[in-house]
């Protein structure tokens, strides 16, 4: 066997399947007579409701059933409850709002559902829908941050004065503050992190009904699907054991299907109500109304600098916008608040972070999941300071990283680094991105009318942290070897690594791994996809299953070859004899258990692995732009990413994680904007609104890997998932801001769209 993980360019495995119309995803999943459902929603962002009649609804042909919030009381079943305490750093603790399934006094965002109308086909649902009446008594509301804690704004909850969701505060204080009040230069800026979706290719979508040994089973599209039994379980009151949750192929995630979810929830009741399968598909339009939203943080950065440029303190604070519910997903920003250390030797940070309620769509988790705005927070402000004191960006970043001689280095804010060579991926981006041309390029593009910038990030993300995984490996008789992974693969391309490193450490051909997942009855427990873990815990706990079937193999094989145990080796796929030709190969063995030769035990192994601390991705990305100032046109003509993501076992899949992240950074930078006018409605419902980034608004992306190896798992890797998007954002508005420099402006908020450029630049030549 060989202990060190290969390098594999395999083909993705998942793609034949993909690009041939034969994905497993959710809506595909075909059933006899299932109902459909459609979802009444609120029309107005906060409002009392007076009544609901569904006489009309009901009447309509091919409707089964119209379930209000009545209905789910009459089953002692109303909220969906996600209990949570959150130290605030006073000794006092933030709690969740109650979230009802379906609201029954009081609708506080756009778009709540408030009924379902179930029929035999979606068109009678819908058309239904359409004939029920909700009486309302509309309140006032209120879309933003800063609205919301004036002290006349409408109050989101009675309950919750002054529309505050928490007050949370990390950090020496003191110390920074005499810090920033002895610094030679102190550079401050507040700026905005605006509201993205996941907006994902496949939408929400789900199918209950009742399993032919009489559990409960639901398909669902999901990123986690043991957390979602558990939940579904603990809601239910069920035991875990007695339900099923099936996820197939999930055509996009990015952390907004984790967690449990209003609609998921009800279409799983709707089935156990009616005792009739049911199936829901998110339109798109509901996707934008319904999918838990992302960012929205207002960011105040405080950082100071002695004369010679080096930074004496930090302090950042954050003004989140939560939404109209609390939960433990209103925290994400705060869960990954350490990346504001940055790869800096900082030697005082404080944080303050306050979330607000408003009439909105709840933010939670997307791609990043408050790294990005960790990142964004230093990574923005050094080159405000860089500017502000006329050293260059790249030598001020430099004259603060922390050496690779101190790893493993703890940061003064949350961090510890057990390794990293952080200048040496500095110097490895300005070699790809010829920063040492860039101001020829830039002078040419001025004889050209344009206005060109460069940007600089050198993201660093807390990766893996917590949770186990879990991996069963079967051998069968017909020499192929069955894997059941707990994580989940939602596009990432998990089956390709996965199977590859199975048919490298058993050295058996990659065709002759089936690869399973997502589904509750195969694995008792899993870790489901989030935070970069998918090969940190997923592939560590195969790597632990991997060994278990050795080491079963080689007992059963010293029965089969008549030897002692300790004689028993493995390689090239065969148990053998130590200095001998004796041998079986694993199948044959298989085989031999099979039919009973070897004793009683299967041949298969079992694995799990928590890492006992997170792993810490980081890299250096350099984003170059021209603006045209007549039109306020932005071009990205180059970008370099580097990044050590630990030990890489494919470069292929790597670098699609790392463009598809990049591609998400560059698009929320430029062109992505949830909005909401005054009156908290959405005015970004559609396409037409919400602008996604296509294939020519990114040039061809140059990446580099540079490995340092983490020995905090057995395959020294720390996660790729969010690397690209972490640092995108902030290298590209830096890049976008250094282009607008020269022409006064300070600093521009995302997104750097055309109009807003052109704005920016209008005002400023007055």
């Amino acid at each position: 066997m060989n202990d060190t993980p290969q390098e594999t360019t395999t083909t993705r495995r998942e793609d034949d399947r993909f690009t041939t119309g034969r994905g497993r995803y959710t809506d595909d999943l075909a059933h006899d007579h299932a109902l459909h459902i459609v979802f009444v929603r609120s029309l107005y962002p906060s409002a009392d409701i007076r009544s609901i009649d569904a006489t009309e609804a009901l009447a309509s042909p091919g409707v089964v059933a119209v379930l209000t919030g009545a209905d789910l009381t009459a089953d002692n079943f109303d909220d969906c409850p996600a209990p949570f305490k959150l130290a605030q750093g006073d000794g006092t603790f933030a709690v969740e709002t109650p979230r009802p399934l379906l609201v029954r006094e009081r609708v506080r965002f756009a778009g709540e559902p408030v009924a379902m109308v179930i029929a035999e086909t979606h068109d009678a649902a819908r058309d239904a829908a359409d004939l029920l009446l909700v009486d309302y008594d509309e309140r006032p509301a209120v879309a933003g941050v800063s609205a919301a804690v004036e002290p006349d704004a409408p109050q989101v909850w009675d309950e919750r004065p002054g529309n505050i969701a928490y007050h949370w505060r990390e950090g020496d204080d003191a110390k920074v503050e005499a810090a920033l009040a002895s610094s030679h230069h102190v550079a401050r800026l507040t700026s905005r992190i605006s509201r993205v979706s996941a907006m994902p290719l496949e939408p929400r979508t789900a199918v209950a009904f009742i399993g032919d040994d009489g559990r409960p089973v639901i398909h669902v599209s999901h990123q986690y699907p043991h957390q979602f039994r558990t939940e579904l379980a603990r809601l239910f009151k069920l035991d875990a054991k007695n339900l099923r949750v099936v996820a197939g192929d999930v055509g996009g995630s990015f952390g907004m299907k984790w967690g449990v979810q209003r609609e998921e929830v009800l279409v799983f009741w709707a089935a156990l109500r009616l005792q009739r399968p049911v199936r829901w598909t998110a339109s798109r339009s509901e996707c934008f109304l319904a999918d838990e939203h992302a960012r929205d943080v207002f960011v105040t950065s405080e950082l100071g600098l002695d004369a010679n440029g080096k930074f004496t303190a930090l302090r950042v604070r954050y003004d989140i916008n939560v939404g109209a519910y609390m939960s433990q997903r209103s925290t994400t920003p705060i869960n990954n608040v350490g990346g504001i250390s940055g790869v800096y030797t900082t030697p005082a940070i404080a944080a303050v972070a306050i979330g607000v309620f408003t009439n909105t769509q709840t933010t939670a988790a997307y791609r990043g999941a408050g790294r990005p705005d960790a990142t964004y927070a230093i990574e923005r402000i050094i080159d405000v300071a860089a500017a502000e004191m006329g050293i260059d960006a790249v030598d001020l970043r430099r004259r603060n990283l922390i050496p690779a001689s101190a790893m493993p280095y703890r940061t003064s804010f949350r961090f510890e680094y057990d390794c990293g060579d952080f200048e040496r991926n500095l110097d490895k981006a300005l070699e790809l991105a010829v920063y040492s041309g860039f101001r020829q390029r830039r002078d040419e593009a001025r004889q050209r009318g344009r206005l060109r910038g460069i940007g600089i990030a050198m993201p660093v993300e807390m990766a893996g942290g917590v949770g186990t995984d879990n991996a069963i490996v079967h051998a069968h008789p017909d020499g192929t070897v069955t894997l059941d992974t707990g994580t989940m693969s939602v596009g990432q391309g998990h089956e390709t690594v996965l199977s590859a490193l199975v048919a490298q450490r058993l050295a058996i051909p990659v065709s002759s791994i089936r690869y399973a997942q997502g589904d509750t009855d195969r694995l008792e427990n899993g870790r489901g996809n989030g935070g970069s873990s998918g090969v940190i815990q997923g592939g560590s706990a195969l790597v632990k299953a991997i060994d278990d079937l050795i080491a079963k193999g080689r007992e059963l094989a010293s029965e089969e070859l008549e030897a002692a145990v300790s004689d028993i080796e493995f390689s090239d796929g065969a148990f053998r004899i130590a200095g001998t030709d004796r041998s079986i190969r694993l199948g044959d063995l298989a085989r031999a258990v099979d039919a009973g030769s070897a004793g009683r035990k299967l041949l298969s192994g079992s694995g799990a692995f928590a890492p006992g601390r997170p792993t810490f991705p980081n890299g250096c990305h350099i984003c170059e732009v021209e603006i045209d100032p007549e039109t306020g046109e932005l071009t990205v003509a180059r970008y370099v990413s580097v990044e050590d993501v630990g030990r890489v076992l494919n470069p292929v899949l790597v670098d699609g994680q790392i463009h598809g992240g990049v591609v998400q950074g560059i698009g929320q930078a430029l062109l992505e904007q949830i909005a909401y006018d005054e009156s908290a409605q959405l005015t970004t419902g559609s396409f037409m609104d919400y602008a996604m980034p296509r294939a020519d608004d990114v040039p061809a992306i140059v990446s580099a890997h540079l490995e340092t190896l983490t020995a905090l798992n057995p395959l020294g890797v720390k996660g790729v998932g969010e690397a690209g998007t972490v640092g995108a954002l902030s290298a590209t508005m830096n890049a976008v801001n250094n282009a607008l420099l020269p022409a006064g402006i300070r600093h521009l908020d995302m997104p750097a769209t055309p109009m807003r450029i052109w704005t920016a630049l209008h005002d400023a030549t007055g």
